[in-house]
């Protein structure tokens, strides 16, 4: 079974433990603030639109859906575990009385690094998520200068300079432009996108962020939702399926977002920069499925259509709409850790997981940290 191989090969997931070095990522933070989109939200734009999710989403580890785009755990859930840190929780969901000690996670579904248009699926881009971290920044100030009763809920204040500071966004400004502009359009377009990126990182370095760990962007030709509506001529697939237009923008977005963070570090000595290539794990996956223990690389789990893709966008998984006068409902696969791709867009939790045992390795990471730190097994994941 592929679960099986799947268990035994993350038994013995590494687990790091860094010690603080310059210029280094180091696991030993005490809070996460965490910016981006649905890759990594833990409820925003649910919390924040109204949003739903229905079953099958969260089936895997929380039993019902969590405000995840996703079967179970984001790779975000699996690092904070390995920083020994609770999951973060949403700065939207108000309910339930929710605790920012260790951080808080400003991170929304549909997000782009480009200001929000009437268009966009969230109105969360990354400069309002940097301004709703200083609002978030400001209120813990303003709650432990009048009273202590608060402190189990948020944040010390030396925390937000020793805190991580991370980053998963940038996806949905190369997919979204794929439906209204030429594909040289949309490289022209890489510059501007990271000069508004570039804007929120000095913002959030002047209000004493230090310590920065920045995802690029994965493989958007190899998800079904593109090859569905970009994949059709054969002539524009690559070697595993993907649409080569979308990964080649991926990797021109990723090239100039590695410069941009090194040029960064030049410019703040006292800071720490990580840039973490996302895009090679995931791609790599792909490529590479079966020896870790996947048996479907592109076909969505939860979805409608069946192969080779199982996904139809005119609806999602978990609903139930009336198609071509039928009654139809987009369902779970039977065993999700058999797939890398949860819902045509978002990846499942064993390939979330198998991704972070790669991110963990610091092989991926620039600068490179595998060489450098001890390694410790510990069943952890």
């Amino acid at each position: 079974m592929a679960s099986n191989t799947w268990t035994s090969f993350h038994i013995l997931t590494l687990f790091l433990i860094l010690f603080p070095l310059s210029n280094s990522i180091d696991f030993n933070y005490p809070a996460v603030f965490n910016f981006g989109d649905s890759n990594s939200d833990t409820g925003n734009l649910v919390a924040g639109l109204g949003e739903r999710l229905d079953p099958p989403n969260g089936q895997i580890y929380f039993k019902k859906p969590s405000g995840r785009f996703c079967d179970g755990r984001l790779i975000i859930d699996f690092l904070m575990d390995a920083m020994d840190l609770p999951f973060l929780n949403a700065y939207l969901e108000a309910i339930g009385a929710p605790s920012f000690r260790k951080g808080c996670n400003f991170a929304a579904a549909g997000s782009t690094i480009l200001p929000a248009t009437a268009s966009s699926v969230s109105p969360f881009s990354f400069g309002i998520q940097v301004a709703q971290f200083f609002r978030f920044k400001t209120r813990v100030q303003e709650l432990q200068a009048k009273t202590s009763k608060y402190d189990k809920y948020i944040p010390p204040r030396d925390f937000f300079q020793k805190g991580l500071y991370m980053f998963d966004i940038g996806q949905n400004d190369l997919a979204g432009a794929f439906y209204s502009k030429t594909f040289d359009q949309i490289l022209a377009s890489i510059p501007s996108i990271l000069l508004e990126f570039e804007d929120g990182i000095k913002r959030l370095y002047d209000q004493q962020a230090r310590n920065f760990w920045i995802h690029n962007t994965g493989p958007l030709g190899c998800l079904p939702q593109n090859i569905a509506k970009f994949g059709n001529d054969p002539s524009k697939l690559d070697e595993l399926g993907c649409v080569s237009t979308h990964n080649q923008a991926s990797r021109l977005l990723n090239l100039q977002l590695n410069a941009l963070t090194k040029k960064l570090q030049g410019q703040y000595p006292d800071a720490n920069f990580t840039y973490v290539d996302i895009f090679t794990i995931k791609y790599n996956l792909i490529a590479n499925y079966s020896r870790y223990g996947f048996e479907e690389p592109i076909m969505a789990c939860c979805g409608y259509g069946g192969p080779p893709l199982n996904y139809d966008s005119r609806i999602t998984c978990g609903q139930t709409k009336v198609l071509n006068g039928s009654s139809v409902t987009a369902k779970g696969c039977n065993d999700s850790t058999e797939y890398v791709n949860w819902d045509g867009i978002h990846y499942t939790e064993a390939a979330n997981q198998y991704v972070v045992s790669q991110i963990l390795t610091g092989k991926y990471s620039d600068p490179s940290f595998s060489d450098r730190m001890p390694f410790l097994l510990k069943l952890k994941f």
